[in-house]
């Protein structure tokens, strides 16, 4: 998975916008961050995923997801690794982030896709 490929995924989420945060590529709906690109460096993304999200797909694809170290990924930030996953797979993990922190006047927008 290339990092055009995953910030073109990204957008393609209604109301998603490319912004910066703490030096790298991140992703908002609204004001708030769902994902990120170069974290901790460029062979990582990363979305910020519910713990119970995060547990579920590090489990079922150790190669593609992993804790983002420390605090973060305690709450549920966790790495992607552009390397090892899919196009399906990272849209539906860009998609469940998305859902975490879209205003609920978008959400109705991505289920009438």
């Amino acid at each position: 998975m290339s990092k055009a490929r995953f910030r073109k995924t990204a957008l393609a989420l209604p109301g998603a916008i490319e912004g910066a945060h703490h030096g790298h590529a991140d992703f908002r709906v609204g004001k708030r961050v769902f994902a990120t690109l170069g974290y901790p460096d460029h062979e990582w993304g990363m979305v910020k995923l519910t713990p119970d999200q995060q547990t579920l797909l590090v489990d079922a694809e150790p190669e593609m997801f992993r804790p983002v170290p420390g605090a973060w990924g305690k709450s549920g930030s966790t790495n992607v690794r552009l390397a090892k996953i899919d196009p399906e797979t990272l849209r539906s993990a860009l998609e469940m982030a998305w859902r975490n922190v879209a205003p609920k006047s978008l959400l109705a927008s991505l289920d009438t896709r």
